[in-house]
């Protein structure tokens, strides 16, 4: 586990948009935090990073958003899932060619790959947050360790 605080939404986003560039596809990316805490916002830099030009916004209706860049990005919120055993496809999104971003992945835990980068975003003020980096796998160790060099 590893923990960066950054000092504001810029600091944030940049981070987010360094991470992408070290992922490849099928990569898998859980954010964990309350709401306000900041999910969207490193999404949107992850976002960047990959080439996204649209606009990013929480998932939050429609459950997975998909966005075209140098590598898709699949946004997912799955809180509305709480308590369902529905299976939208997720390994379509998990192992396919793009990156997947999963909000509230907790609701669906048996769906997950072993092998992702949890990613823990704490609310510290109004423009600081918290950001622990959980890599489970070889891969997403080599990616924190390129991250925090």
């Amino acid at each position: 586990m590893t923990k960066i605080k950054t000092n504001t939404e810029r600091e944030t986003t940049s981070l987010a948009g360094e991470l992408a560039l070290l992922l490849k596809p099928g990569d898998v990316i859980t954010l964990e935090g309350e709401l306000g805490s900041g999910k969207t916002t490193f999404t949107k830099g992850l976002a960047r990073g990959l080439g996204v030009k649209r606009n990013i916004s929480s998932p939050t209706f429609t459950i997975i958003k998909e966005y075209e860049g140098e590598l898709p990005l699949y946004h997912m919120d799955v809180y509305r899932l709480e308590n369902s055993e529905e299976d939208i496809g997720f390994d379509e999104y998990f192992h396919g060619n793009g990156i997947s971003v999963v909000e509230w992945a907790q609701f669906i835990e048996e769906f997950l790959p072993d092998e992702r980068l949890n990613i823990k975003i704490s609310y510290i003020d109004e423009h600081k947050r918290e950001l622990e980096f959980t890599p489970t796998g070889t891969h997403f160790k080599w990616v924190v360790n390129e991250l925090m060099s």
